[in-house]
């Protein structure tokens, strides 16, 4: 606790003289109508001289005060800065300091515009609240689901050679089975993908040469001169060792080969229980041979057991003449520019990814966001040809393509008239989804290829855009792996650890309370699962991998690595509002306590107005009492419904914010008296751009002048009519 201080400032004329000092480029406010500008200029004028003559707000309370500031706005505005470092103990950071401001793509963590901030109020003598660990809202949700996102295996580069279906149906025709070991057979669910199929080769047990368990390819038709490349994928139940050998149609028969892409040649690869890559190539093919077969060997080892996936066993030829003419001369997006594309409607937008983010992860795509719900043709991204396509001709199209949400967009072949040909909705998922299908233009005047993506608000990821009058080939089919649940848990849990022990060990120094757990309680009291219908774009759920312990998890670890008398808070919102949420959230305080974590104290946000129902308020502060834990009004406001309020409704709000403060007061007991934060410092439009707008919750107006509600929180915090202490004679 702090000592009360007295002391008399000339308030109103400090502020004039902050007001005189600013650089013109930091008070660039925007210009409002007379009436809808929020101003104390029409108080009464004994009313306007009470309040001038009161001291900064931190001196008529010995408990925390704090302020939810903006902090560029802190870092670049004198005025806001000065009024804030006058009136408050210690500032809570609304956004900067949480995981979607910090966390870039990659999972790191930029720091360098929070220490700065760090040093300014170091100097400033002001302490941080630090806002916040855990919390589903805000996050750098792009980089969180990207750690769990599904493994794309990509199919082959162009079209297979090899005949699989002996394979497929079990009978291995045109397959060799030349040394069986304990057995060579096909197996189902131990492929790449859910539920496909895998050849499984056992070894026998006095095993030792490569040809000890050996598979033969079918012949496999090539051309002299050509360069050929085979992949395919294999895993062992221990670790195994193999090779491919060729017959005499291939001069070198038996190849050291970078067989996984390392930049080292070896005589064989090494398999374990994870699926690998086998991929080379191989241009040395016999003059005048026409065919080629290739053969696993498997029999360096004894008992192993070996699985090699079905579905993306592949020889594909890289000189072949390719047997698409695509007539999107930039479907790939390889040049990292989306020209010739264009597009528009619907405030829509579009550009080229980040290197990398193109399918399947790699090279670039072409992304597309649509803001809000809309008919599919309000938003359209267009390719136009340099001549009209033929009339009458199929025309085949295939493209990659994912959303942020699951969507639909649409196909459609278009003329300069805007009539057209359409492929009607198209299902678009999460993850990277080949779409194919056809046209046959009916008029000889389409001339351009649109994407229609208006219809659902989300961005589109689109790449490798095909149309061409030929059969598409598409070689062997992509494999989508889902991680398990396990797997799920080990990645976030790795990333949740390191943003809450780098972000507490980094600011020890100046941050000694943190909001460790934000909003973790539905309205009804029980705990979010993170299962929603409709996740917003930075929405992301830790206790949906984590469970229920998450929290617990964040409580060890920020006691871990902050400082032992860091003062931890978990914090919620519409606690007076629904007294089943109050009582939910102090169960889950009792259950993460009850795994070992502790618990210092509890906030409740109180964003409240003028109607928020009194009895219960006073309920709220008798049960968060009850707790024994430190109480903090964590988030105060109280909106009024308007950006233009009247005498009496400034009157009323001040009136609120001092009934809020007694009860605060009188409820909780001094001991468990944390403080209270008040949210935001003014009614100025630039601090309600995201929170509030068109609204007036603050004790400071628009102009950055003393409103009622600023007597009416110094009364509160005082507990009595400062006003009354003052001597003179006020003009009436």
């Amino acid at each position: 606790m702090k000592n009360f201080k007295l002391k008399i400032i000339p308030t109103l004329a400090f502020i004039v003289a902050i007001f005189s000092a600013c650089d013109d480029q930091i008070m660039e406010w925007e210009e409002l109508d007379e009436d809808q500008k929020i101003t104390t200029a029409e108080l009464p004028l004994e009313l306007q001289e009470k309040i001038s003559r009161y001291e900064p707000l931190k001196n008529y309370t010995d408990f925390v005060l704090g302020a939810g500031i903006i902090m560029d706005r802190y870092m670049t505005n004198e005025v806001y800065r000065n009024i804030v470092n006058e009136n408050f103990d210690d500032v809570t950071v609304g956004y900067a300091m949480k995981h979607g401001a910090m966390v870039n793509a990659q999972g790191e963590i930029n720091f360098a515009p929070v220490d700065a901030f760090m040093t300014q109020t170091r100097e400033a003598g002001i302490t941080v609240y630090g806002h916040t660990l855990a919390w589903h809202a805000n996050q750098n949700a792009n980089y969180l689901n990207s750690l769990i996102a599904p493994t794309i295996i990509p199919g082959s580069s162009g079209s297979n050679s090899v005949d699989l279906s002996g394979l497929k149906d079990g009978s291995f025709t045109g397959w060799g089975r030349l040394n069986a070991g304990q057995g060579i057979t096909i197996v189902e669910n131990e492929g790449l993908g859910t539920g496909t199929q895998a050849i499984q080769l056992i070894s026998s047990d006095n095993s030792s040469q490569p040809f000890n368990l050996q598979l033969a390819s079918p012949n496999i038709p090539v051309v002299s001169g050509h360069t050929y490349e085979i992949s395919f994928y294999i895993k062992s139940d221990i670790t195994g060792q193999g090779r491919i050998s060729f017959d005499n149609n291939v001069t070198n028969q038996y190849p050291y080969k970078d067989w996984y892409e390392t930049g080292e040649a070896t005589e064989f690869f090494v398999t374990n229980s994870q699926y690998q890559q086998v991929k080379f190539t191989v241009d040395d093919i016999v003059d005048g041979a026409t065919t080629f077969q290739f053969l696993f060997d498997l029999g360096y080892l004894p008992n192993v057991t070996y699985y090699i996936d079905v579905n993306n066993i592949s020889v594909v030829d890289l000189d072949a003449e390719p047997q698409v003419v695509n007539l999107i001369t930039n479907g790939d997006f390889e040049g990292g520019t989306l020209d010739p594309w264009f597009g528009y409607g619907n405030e829509s937008t579009r550009t080229i990814s980040a290197e990398g983010e193109g399918y399947p992860n790699t090279g670039y795509a072409m992304v597309l966001t649509n803001p809000t719900d809309a008919q599919s043709y309000e938003a359209q991204q267009v390719f136009e040809f340099a001549e009209p396509l033929e009339e009458g001709v199929e025309h085949s199209f295939s493209f990659y393509v994912k959303a942020d949400i699951s969507a639909t967009i649409q196909i459609q072949l278009q003329s300069s008239d805007f009539s057209g040909d359409y492929s009607g909705g198209l299902a678009v998922t999460t993850n990277w989804t080949q779409v194919t299908g056809s046209f046959t233009p009916t008029a000889a005047d389409r001339n351009r290829f649109i994407f229609d993506f208006g219809e659902i608000a989300t961005t589109f990821y689109i790449d490798d855009v095909v149309l061409t009058t030929g059969e598409i080939a598409t070689g062997t089919d992509p494999v989508i792996i889902e991680k398990t649940d396990e797997e799920k848990a080990a990645l976030i849990g790795e990333a949740f650890e390191y943003w809450i022990t780098q972000m507490v060990t980094r600011y020890k120094d100046d941050v000694k309370a943190w909001d460790v757990v934000n909003e973790p309680m539905r309205e009804g009291g029980t705990l979010r699962d993170g299962n929603v219908n409709e996740l917003a774009n930075d929405d992301f759920y830790w206790v949906k991998y984590l469970g229920p312990d998450f929290a617990v998890t964040a409580f060890n670890l920020a006691r871990q690595y902050g400082n032992p008398d860091d003062v931890l808070f978990i914090n919620d919102f519409n606690l007076e509002s629904s007294l089943a949420k109050c009582d939910g959230l102090i169960d889950y305080v009792e259950y993460i306590e009850s795994k070992g974590a502790t618990v210092d104290g509890i906030g409740t946000q109180m964003h409240i107005s003028l109607g928020t129902d009194r009895d219960n308020i006073v309920q709220m502060f008798q049960k968060l009492a009850a707790s024994g834990k430190l109480i903090k009004i964590s988030e105060f406001d109280i909106r009024l419904g308007t950006a233009s309020p009247t005498n009496e409704q400034l009157a009323e709000q001040a009136e609120m914010y001092k009934f809020v403060i007694d009860a605060y007061k009188q409820h909780i007991p001094v001991a468990q008296q944390y403080g209270i934060t008040l949210w935001n410092v003014s009614d100025s439009p630039e601090e309600h751009e995201f929170w509030l707008p068109d609204e007036s919750p603050n004790v400071f107006d628009a102009d950055y002048e003393r409103k009622h509600a600023y007597k009416g929180v110094a009364d509160g915090l005082a507990g009595r009519d400062v006003s009354e202490d003052f001597t003179g004679e006020l003009q009436n």
